[in-house]
């Protein structure tokens, strides 16, 4: 047993009190900082084949025991589950996969480790028929089947007095009661061979009693390639046992209607029908059959946010997302992307494999701006808004509060959650080209630590929109959004 005399006692006794704040003198559980700091290494399992549009599952494993996040060094060749290691191949290319263990009161960070897979190439491939739909006479069901290339398949009836079917949609219109049988093609390109056709057969089954046709199924609502206009697609609808003799688009609220004989039927409706949804009824020598939901009218669109880094190399971060808008309410979905990191690789500023990227995929902050004419959209790194420190006003995500304490992250000076996102605007014309008063209030946030400059967060903000241009002078360049 260790004896100290009583200065020396309390002079320990009062250095480890002020060291437990920091992490000393004790253990502060299995996620604090390390106390005993003792060393961890990472390896990997051997490498698993990665083929072209495939997926694999690669394993690593810590000296530790901790369990081991994973990502992707090279988001353009391929996409990693940071859980289980799922990699999914986007293009050929080398995947390099990365692996870290954060460490806890036992032991310290462990180095990355990194493992290249070869995203191998083949030009066979083949097609796979989805579950035969139920098709009852002069009715209409959709067939779908796919490519293990990813090229669209085309289809033909072999039955061609039973049913026929439209080579690119797959929809098929049962002409007799019998057996349907139905082909997929895909004829191939410059990199696969042609498919071996495969078929799928589809008993068209005669009403015991004529009725209504059903209710069409799969309605869906999008904008135009003519303006205000818009397209509402459905799917396979029950005839009834009486061939269906056309279709009808009605809105809710009433005052827009339009009809047609097959999916898709074009609606005249200015501003992408905003404030109103849907719906979709079938008639047949019997009469009208009952209405599908009312859908809103939506649309995916990708984003690309610019800010200038001049004291950054390279001097662009990049925020890369998609989105859905909803034309009914207004309102921006899902929005999700990557995120660049200034000065970790690159010479432009814009993808390459060497540099890094931060996955926003929470969309946790939105509001409407009546003077702006649009929405304000946010999505996190972590499923949390706490980014900055909060000690001015308690609000610790948005750019004002970067602004007012510096940018400092979140539970600084201890533990760093690592909080990152990109606030985006979306105009009531998804499309339109942003105005001056509106890409000032574009702004990012990275307090990732390998953005970082101690405990100060990488962010992006205009003085004219905050009253303070970011850290390292980040300000927003621009914003483009475009249909998907």
């Amino acid at each position: 047993m260790l004896q100290f005399d009583l200065p020396v006692r309390n002079a320990f006794l009062i250095a480890c009190v002020a060291s437990v704040a920091l992490g000393g003198c004790g253990s502060a559980g299995d996620n604090g900082p390390a106390i005993e700091a003792n060393s961890q290494t990472i390896r990997f399992e051997p490498a698993p084949t990665l083929n072209k549009g495939e997926t694999a599952t690669v394993v690593a494993v810590a000296s530790s025991g901790l369990p081991v996040r994973y990502g992707s060094a090279t988001p353009g060749v391929c996409r990693v589950d940071p859980g289980s290691g799922l990699v999914t191949s986007l293009t050929l290319g080398n995947c390099v996969v990365s692996a870290n263990q954060a460490g806890n009161s036992r032991y310290a960070q462990a180095p990355e480790a990194t493992l290249t897979l070869p995203v191998a190439f083949s030009p066979e491939q083949h097609i796979t028929f989805g579950a035969a739909p139920g098709l009852s006479l002069g009715g209409t069901a959709v067939v779908s089947a796919t490519a293990t290339s990813g090229l669209p398949v085309s289809f033909s009836s072999l039955s061609a007095s039973i049913c026929s079917v439209v080579p690119d949609a797959g929809v098929v219109t049962a002409l007799l009661a019998g057996n349907c049988v139905i082909a997929a093609n895909q004829a191939g390109d410059a990199n696969y061979h042609a498919a071996a056709q495969v078929t799928q057969s589809i008993v068209v089954s005669a009403p015991l009693s004529v009725r209504v046709p059903g209710v069409p199924g799969s309605v869906t609502a999008a904008p135009g390639t003519v303006a205000d206009t818009v397209l509402v697609s459905f799917g396979g609808t029950d005839s009834g046992g009486s061939p269906i003799t056309g279709y009808t688009v009605t809105s809710v609220p009433a005052g827009i209607a339009a009809s047609g004989t097959a999916s898709p039927i074009t609606v005249a409706c200015p501003n992408n029908c905003r404030g109103y949804a849907l719906s979709v009824a079938a008639q047949n020598a019997v009469g009208t059959g009952s209405a599908s939901a009312p859908v809103p009218v939506t649309a995916a669109y990708q984003v690309v946010e610019t800010f200038y880094e001049p004291d950054t190399q390279p001097n662009n971060s990049i925020f890369i997302g998609t989105f859905t808008f909803n034309f009914a309410t207004g309102t921006v979905s899902d929005l999700k992307g990557i995120l660049s990191e200034s000065m970790t690789g690159g010479s432009t500023g814009y993808p390459s494999d060497s540099m890094k990227w931060l996955s926003l995929d929470y969309q946790l902050v939105s509001w409407r701006d009546a003077t702006l004419g649009g929405t304000f959209v946010a999505s996190f790194r972590n499923a949390t808004t706490d980014t900055f420190l909060s000690s001015a006003t308690g609000d610790s995500w948005s750019p004002q509060q970067g602004v007012t304490v510096g940018g400092r992250y979140y539970g600084s000076p201890g533990a760093n959650p690592g909080n990152a996102y990109a606030l985006i605007f979306v105009p009531d014309d998804p499309t339109a080209t942003l105005t001056r008063a509106q890409l000032v209030m574009l702004a990012y946030a990275d307090c990732a630590p390998g953005g970082m400059m101690g405990d100060t967060c990488m962010t992006g903000t205009a003085f004219a929109g905050y009253g303070s241009d970011g850290t390292m002078g980040g300000v927003p360049r621009s914003q483009l959004i475009a249909r998907k």
